[in-house]
């Protein structure tokens, strides 16, 4: 827990969008659980959180707060987008709410996925900070 902790001080020593988006990533997250039990997309889900989360505190770690954090989710959420994307045909986002979460869901991880492939590339260019 105490990784965990210092995780997000660091994340809250940052810019104040950053923490929000980590917030946000988060909350949407943790909105998988009540769709767990009707939607194969929020058990994957909580299957690709389950992974990341430890492994991204592992590699807080063993790293500190730098830009290779992003790693992880480049290996874990890019499959994980791509399974996503060929479900869309059975999200029905204007008839279910779990589809809207669907959709919110996807946006994020692709978000997230623009951030981390530009943070893993600067690091592996040199910007380690």
């Amino acid at each position: 827990m105490e990784i965990a902790e210092a995780f997000m001080r660091d994340v809250a020593a940052g810019p104040a969008w950053v923490e929000f988006w980590v917030n946000f990533m988060g909350v949407v997250f943790v909105l998988a659980i009540p769709f767990a039990f009707s939607r194969a997309e929020a058990r994957w889900a909580l299957v690709v959180m389950a992974i990341s989360l430890p492994a991204m505190m592992w590699l807080y770690a063993t790293v500190g707060f730098v830009r290779l954090l992003g790693i992880v989710h480049v290996v874990l959420w890019t499959p994980f987008a791509f399974y996503l994307w060929r479900q869309r045909s059975t999200w029905r986002v204007r008839e279910t709410l779990a589809g809207k979460w669907i959709a919110l869901l996807f946006a994020t991880v692709l978000v997230s996925l623009a951030f981390d492939y530009l943070d893993v590339i600067r690091y592996l260019l040199g910007d380690v900070d």
